[in-house]
């Protein structure tokens, strides 16, 4: 039984509502605004990186689960901001958490589902003996461009998972990708913010890879949307996965729990995760739970999930939700400061 042993969760302070967002760039920024469904988000202090989210939220999946460090055999850490472009995350992980050198270890990118690969690839080494444990981090301090419908939405988090057969809170029954070359979201090196095609992002993008890698692994395990107690996908915003639920059959109280975004914005690789988090935060042994990511590029992991006995014994406290709700709001000008908007020459 190969599953998840522990999980740790890490969010930034900082807040910005978007109808401060929106108050800088005026009335077709309202309509911006209006249209996504995220009422504020996370923003990372002027330290704070991919790397610092990390490690904060591996620490706590490591305390929560009591193991010891050097039984953990492999990092991954998925990111499309990580802040080398060339020097791994990983060992960055790994050296802060206090683990010996034997441990492999490397940096993962698929837009917001790089996170949910690594938790795929430590299942495969636990499944095959290589390793004991295996922690599986996506996190971001994603980018948009001042006055970019992603300026709304585009913020900061992460989320790690401990996974290994010994101790499992939640049992990974079944997984499975679905990916084609669609050109919906892309950032080439040394630009400062990405570029996205409009006309690609929901139809071709989003709706048809979550919605068919969801399909088939609930067609493949003979399951149906009632058959689960709760469903996250990818939060891009806060329309995209009350939509795709309701194409796929699910009702607002299976989705509620997860659905962070609002509150926080997109955090990126650690957007579903982050939701899936909050969901483990008061899930019940037997309920089973549909997780399915979104990576631009385009493609989707989908998991089936069955919580166990186990996660009962292990603390939960704070909650995602308690996180969230203990922001600190700024203004434009603070928020531009902490992002690097302001560039000179």
């Amino acid at each position: 039984m190969v599953g998840i042993t522990s999980y740790g969760t890490y969010i930034p302070k900082y807040r910005i509502r978007a109808d401060e967002i929106a108050r800088i760039w005026g009335e077709n920024a309202e309509a911006i605004k209006n249209g996504l469904g995220v009422y504020e988000k996370s923003v990372p202090d002027i330290d704070e990186d991919t790397a610092t989210i990390s490690v904060m939220c591996a620490r706590e999946a490591v305390k929560r689960a009591e193991v010891s460090r050097n039984s953990i055999g492999a990092i991954f850490v998925g990111s499309e901001s990580h802040p080398y472009a060339v020097k791994p995350t990983a060992t960055i992980v790994g050296e802060a958490l206090g683990i010996n050198s034997f441990f492999h270890s490397a940096d993962l990118e698929f837009a917001c589902k790089a996170g949910t690969a690594g938790i795929q690839n430590c299942m495969a080494m636990v499944e095959s003996g290589m390793i004991e444990y295996g922690l599986a981090i996506g996190a971001d301090t994603s980018q948009g461009a001042p006055g970019d419908p992603l300026e709304y939405s585009a913020s900061a988090g992460g989320a790690a998972f401990l996974i290994g057969n010994n101790g499992v809170i939640a049992e990974i029954r079944d997984t499975l990708s679905y990916t084609t070359d669609t050109p919906d979201f892309w950032r080439r090196e040394g630009q400062p913010y990405p570029s996205h095609g409009g006309r690609f992002t929901g139809e071709p993008a989003y709706f048809r890879h979550v919605s068919t890698a969801a399909r088939e692994i609930m067609e493949r395990n003979n399951l149906k949307p009632e058959d689960f107690s709760h469903a996250v996908f990818h939060m891009p915003n806060g329309k995209f996965p009350v939509r795709v639920a309701r194409m796929l059959g699910f009702d607002k109280k299976q989705i509620e729990q997860g659905l962070v975004v609002r509150y926080i914005g997109n955090t990126y690789s650690g957007s579903s995760l982050l939701g899936f988090c909050a969901v483990l935060d008061i899930a019940k042994p037997e309920d089973r739970i549909l997780l399915t990511s979104f990576g631009s590029g385009a493609g989707s992991d989908a998991f089936i999930i069955e919580v166990r006995e186990a996660i009962n014994s292990i603390e939960r406290n704070p909650t995602v939700w308690e996180k969230i709700k203990n922001g600190v709001y700024i203004d434009y000008g603070f928020y531009a400061k902490l992002r690097r908007k302001i560039r000179m020459g």
